[in-house]
């Protein structure tokens, strides 16, 4: 059985105590402070490990402690280098700290408190600045993350799995509290804050509503996601912000250069009326074990995969004639509804609803690379530009290799991706959509995936914007920089983020503005956007301009791959300079005071985090020791054998070098091996379904389908629908009375057309964003069948129905 996390059985105290969070969201960047207060109340020193998530386009870039009364600020350094700074520390009995990224994924990281004195406290200070997306109605969306599901490996992976050693606990039993402050500051305004969890009422700190403040209840448990949904009065406004460079930075760097943040709006025009669309759509869903889990902790609300099915059949409904499709499926294994893709007709259209329909979470673990090499095998139908959409609740540690792999392939494709359910990984959801030139949604809570998927449908059936170029119009003397490649994508209505770097000197005495000129072509028109800025740059010590700058540059830096040394070399040099964490680098911080050599072992302590319905767990021991001075062998370190817990010695006892330094090597090994060793040798308590590598022989169980879903799985491919019972049931009349009011002339399927568009207006006002495509694929439909006799069908349903729908929303 594959392990997939601990659950903790010890009653050794945990050293955390409680996490301080506070936030301040500057228009679309968020600048985060969280505080990890500690406090060991054993009676032997301890090393305290704190796995946590954190959003994969999270800078982060400050790390500072407090230990004993004495505050201790980390540097950034290699990663080997700060592993090896804290070994040593350890060793020699010095308090230190750590802080580093994990391997082979950019959201997940580790935070190591070692020599944590009996009855000592200490705090931990984290800093990392976001920039916010905004969701399709217009909110502003920052997450503080809580949830880490174990993720799946598939096999034959190598590495290390991080999240097998977290120790769980019950959901309202973790032993540590939270608490989170957030200042909000927009010029344009204020509206209002949602959030799933309970909120202290939002307080206005200016009377133009520019300020607030919100913050968590009392009692907030940290085993759900924290998400605050910010609604400005208006947010599709261009805006710039030019930020001083680091005092002390050398000029013509990065951090010595003043830094600008462009957020542009391109108004990129609606397509050609009556163009032909010709793509190929091809549809990626995780049927592993964990999408049988619910959306949101309330056992009420509807399974990933019943979500996830649903809103394939919407899609489904809203492609347009003439395009190619194909739909897959994965977990451990993988398939596809045909070999290769299929023309949309009615045939294939209801072949492939009546499958999507009996489709289960069946299929075990969650390998996602192999399916998408399949895909990649198959080749691009000319004159047919491929995309593809991936729904999965993204519960995976191969997480770079598989954006590589969708990196490889971008010049053929673009992805749009959808993490389903709360610890969906950032890093894999907005990587693969970052990779190949699409965009990416997060469904958590009750929201409906629907309304996003087809929000991305809609930018997927867009012609593709080319020939992005960007110009600038500074005073002389001065030069702007793009940070990075610069805007490689634009959509409809999509915020686009544009970063530079402004250099030299203004050599103009009354130059006070500057403008940048976003160029783009779309079907064939030259389109210019200038937005004008002012050269009067901000001051301020945390510089959330540069820092994410920097991890903009790093993103791609690193994206390149280890092949291509001089991108690795300089993203070293960028995460150095800029304070960033990337995966080559690590924060460290020690406590110069002398200690005393340790002579014994030092115990672990892993934090722990919620256990969650519908998560794979095994037992195991949740503190083990760990021995600092191992007298092993490098070879008996590398064997099969465990590291022994009865043979630790003092280092002192080395008598060169040499050993010291394979005493250092021992230690560390052993600490990447025992709990490795502890999760094969722990007996597992009676069988627990592990959903994520066992293949479910139990169907997911039917859900009651909404009247909406119904009425959409009527419809035809080519937009109308069917005069029959099933749309009889749904408007609540029979067949016969529904025929006699129809008007004359007019054929029983456009009768039935305008009465569901009808029903759709009346019935589902809310929903719109869901059948939207639908209607325009109906609306086209009806205008050739119906087209002199539509304004009397609406009467007639509206009368019908006892709706008041206008016939402007049908185009008359």
């Amino acid at each position: 059985m594959t392990v997939c996390g601990l659950v903790t059985n010890s009653q050794e105290p945990v050293p955390l105590k409680s996490i301080s969070v506070d936030v301040v969201v500057r228009g679309f960047v968020a600048d985060v402070v969280s505080e990890l207060r500690y406090h060991n109340e054993e009676k032997t020193p301890v090393e305290v490990v704190f796995v946590f998530p954190l959003d994969d386009e999270a800078a982060v870039y400050a790390f500072e402690g407090l230990i004993g009364g004495t505050r201790i600020e980390a540097q950034i350094r290699e990663k080997k280098q700060a592993e090896q700074e804290y070994e040593d520390a350890l060793t020699e009995g010095r308090q230190a700290f750590l802080l580093e990224r994990e391997a082979n994924t950019s959201d997940i990281f580790t935070c190591s408190l070692g020599n944590l004195p009996p009855d000592g406290e200490a705090t931990l200070k984290l800093s990392y600045v976001q920039a916010l997306a905004p969701e399709p109605d217009g909110a502003i969306r920052f997450v503080l993350p809580a949830v880490l599901n174990p993720r799946y490996a598939p096999q034959g992976s190598e590495g290390e799995n991080v999240t097998k050693s977290i120790p769980r606990v019950p959901k309202g039993k973790l032993p540590y509290t939270l608490g989170l402050s957030a200042t909000l500051e927009s010029p344009y305004g204020i509206n209002r804050v949602e959030s799933k969890c309970t909120l202290e009422p939002l307080r206005y700190r200016a009377e133009d509503r520019t300020i607030a403040q919100v913050s968590l209840a009392e009692g907030h448990q940290f085993d759900r996601d924290v998400e605050l949904l910010i609604y400005y009065e208006d947010i599709h406004k261009p805006s710039a912000l030019l930020e001083a460079g680091k005092p002390g930075a050398a000029p013509g760097s990065l951090m010595g250069d003043p830094a600008l943040l462009l957020t542009l709006y391109p108004s990129v025009p609606a397509p050609k009326p009556g163009q032909k669309v010709t793509e190929e759509f091809l549809f990626l869903m995780d049927r592993s074990g964990s999408m049988r889990s619910c959306t949101d902790p309330n056992p009420d609300s509807p399974r990933r995969i019943q979500s996830a099915k649903e809103t394939l059949i919407f899609l489904l409904k809203s492609l347009p004639l003439g395009c190619y499709f194909n739909i897959y499926g994965f977990g451990s294994t993988h398939d596809s509804f045909y070999p290769q893709s299929v023309e949309y007709t009615q045939e294939t259209m209801s072949k492939s609803l009546q499958r999507v329909k009996e489709l289960e979470a069946d299929l075990g673990g969650t390998e996602i690379l192999q399916p998408l090499k399949a895909i990649y095998s198959q080749p691009c139908r000319e004159g047919y530009p491929r995309q593809l959409f991936v729904f999965t609740d993204g519960e995976v540690c191969n997480t770079d290799e598989v954006i590589a792999e969708v990196r490889r392939h971008s010049s053929s494709h673009r992805c749009f991706s959808f993490g389903i359910g709360e610890g969906a990984s950032t890093a894999l959801i907005k990587g693969i959509a970052r990779a190949a030139g699409g965009s990416a949604e997060f469904i958590t809570g009750k929201e409906r995936m629907q309304a996003k998927a087809l929000q991305s449908l809609k930018k997927a059936l867009q012609p593709a914007v080319t020939r992005i170029s960007l110009s600038w119009d500074l005073p002389p003397g001065l030069k702007a920089e793009l940070v990075g490649s610069g805007p490689q994508v634009i959509f409809q209505g999509q915020r686009c983020l544009i970063y530079a770097q402004i250099r030299g000197q203004d050599q103009s005495s009354s130059s006070t503005e500057a403008a940048a000129v976003l160029q783009y072509q779309f079907q064939d028109q030259t389109f210019k956007e200038r937005l004008t800025f002012s050269l009067s740059s901000q001051e301020t010590d945390r510089l959330p301009v540069h820092r994410l700058a920097a991890q903009t540059l790093l993103k791609e830096l690193e994206g390149a791959g280890e092949k291509e040394k001089e991108k690795q070399r300089l993203a070293l040099e960028t995460s150095l300079s800029s304070g960033v964490v990337c995966s080559q680098t690590a924060y460290v911080g020690v406590n110069k005071e002398l200690g005393t050599a340790l002579q014994g072992p030092l115990a672990r302590r892993n934090i722990p985090l919620a256990f969650r319905g519908g998560m794979a767990l095994c037992y195991a021991q949740s503190a083990s020791l760990r021995p600092l001075n191992l007298g092993l062998s490098l070879s008996r370190m590398n064997s099969s054998s465990p590291p022994s817990m009865q043979h630790s010695i003092n280092i002192a006892k080395y008598s060169d070098q040499a050993n010291v330094l394979k005493a250092k090597l021992c230690n560390r090994a052993a600490r990447k091996k025992k709990m490795c060793y502890f999760l094969r040798q722990s007996s597992p308590p009676p069988p627990i379904q592990n959903s994520l590598s066992a293949k479910s022989s139990e169907p997911t169980p039917k859900e009651k389908e909404s009247p909406l879903l119904s009425l959409v799985s009527l419809q035809n491919a080519n937009g109308s629908w069917p005069l029959d019972s099933g749309l009889a049931e749904i408007l609540g009349l029979s067949e016969a009375e529904i025929s006699s009011k129809s008007p004359a002339q007019v054929t029983p399927d456009a009768w039935a057309t305008v009465l569901a568009l009808l029903w759709l207006h009346s019935r589902a006002t809310g929903q719109r964003d869901e059948w939207e495509l639908l209607e325009t694929k109906a609306l086209s439909w009806l205008l050739v069948t119906a087209g002199p006799q539509l304004a009397e069908c609406v009467k007639a349903g509206n009368e019908m129905l006892g709706s008041s729908v206008s016939p402007e929303a049908f185009g008359i």
